[in-house]
């Protein structure tokens, strides 16, 4: 096992009517701005709770964060906050505003020349304004960790950021929210969580036994309610195991003392940039073919991933290896999600190079577990993925 630093500040309020509490984890007299998307929350009863929960805060909105963090409505918020002194944040929705909250934490304090340097030069945030979440999609863990993606429409680029100054204070977790959402986001929402054990996990032995234990009990959990949730999605049990799945899969935990991999998403958000295909469908596209060309330097654990997750146990390391490639491939497709890049768009000829040509730019040449991936490589993965 590596040698790691843990550290997670955030408290979490997990289930029934816990927005409630809301009022009493903020600080008394904060000033207070709540972030939201585009509205569903309006209709699906949790506006309202918050609005209750906040009585006796000076409250202003900001809605329209947009399914992809755009940095452009980010800047009009960022506007607000400092015409109307804002001291707390409190992001109401899935990963995509609370990434856009947390950007907005980091650059309400941010002294440099743009904003936009916090995520185009790698500027990692120490102390960001206070902010906490509501959380009503289960998906990319955000809730629970201090790293974000945001977009940037003018440029086509889509950057990460973080910082040990970007966890949420708290997050609540009521898995109740699960009913109003939508089949593709479930779908969607699964399949992130998914893939960012996967990230973590199917690098090469370490060494760390519990840690395998840890990722392999998600992916488990995430195989068994994923049926259920796409069926019911009112079903209790289910969402709680489905939401607390998705936010143990990246809250840091299954990451420490392992090797991790993440190429898989630095390459799918390009595919989002370059195409607005929804983030979870991208690491969708990209995964079977990154293993497969990775295949002889994953090979022992994409094998025990065979064994442990999916009951696979006759044949060779090789063979066992393969049929959790193709395993994982047909989960994904049995939620509706596509793999092949063929299926969103007409126009994938030449992805690859335009691609690889951005990694080059940024000098992104150490990718993968063993930071040798670059945009030669790259561009052979994308490619497999056509």
């Amino acid at each position: 096992m590596l040698n790691f630093e843990f550290n997670n500040p955030t408290k979490i309020l997990f289930g029934k009517g816990q927005i409630a509490k809301l009022s009493a984890e903020i600080p008394a007299g904060a000033k207070v701005m709540l972030l939201y998307g585009g509205g569903s929350i309006k209709t699906n009863g949790i506006y309202d709770q918050v609005k209750t929960a906040l009585q006796g805060f000076q409250v202003t909105e900001f809605g329209g964060i947009p399914a992809n963090p755009e940095y452009a409505v980010l800047m009009q918020a960022l506007a607000r906050i400092k015409a109307e002194n804002i001291d707390f944040l409190l992001a109401v929705g899935g990963g995509s505003v609370i990434d856009g909250v947390k950007f907005l934490s980091s650059a309400a304090l941010y002294d440099g020349d743009t904003p936009w340097d916090i995520l185009a030069k790698s500027i990692r945030t120490f102390k960001g304004m206070p902010f906490g979440t509501v959380l009503t999609l289960p998906a990319t863990g955000s809730e629970m960790n201090s790293g974000s993606v945001i977009s940037r429409a003018e440029t086509g680029e889509k950057l990460a950021m973080g910082g040990p100054g970007l966890f949420p204070v708290f997050s609540i977790l009521d898995p109740e929210v699960v009913r109003s959402i939508p089949q593709r986001q479930l779908a969607n929402g699964i399949t992130d969580a998914y893939s960012h054990v996967l990230e973590q996990y199917l690098t090469y032995p370490a060494g760390a036994l519990l840690q395998d234990r840890f990722a392999e009990s998600i992916l488990q959990t995430l195989i068994e309610v994923a049926p259920r949730i796409m069926k019911d999605p009112s079903d209790y049990e289910a969402a709680s195991n489905f939401m607390w799945s998705c936010t143990m899969a990246l809250n840091g935990l299954i990451q420490k003392g392992v090797p991790t991999d993440w190429a898989v998403h630095a390459m799918g958000h390009e595919l989002t940039a370059m195409y607005g295909i929804d983030h979870a469908r991208t690491l969708a596209i990209i995964t079977p073919g990154h293993f497969r060309f990775n295949f002889d330097r994953k090979k022992a654990k994409l094998a025990q991933y065979a064994e442990r997750v999916w009951g696979v146990v006759e044949g060779s390391e090789e063979k066992k290896a393969l049929a959790a490639i193709e395993k994982t491939e047909e989960f994904f497709q049995s939620m509706g999600i596509a793999t092949r890049l063929s299926a969103y768009t007409a126009d994938f000829e030449g992805t690859a190079e335009k691609i690889a040509d951005r990694f080059t730019a940024r000098n992104w040449t150490k990718l993968g577990e063993h930071k040798d991936l670059g945009p030669e490589q790259v561009k052979q993965i994308v490619a497999m993925n056509y």
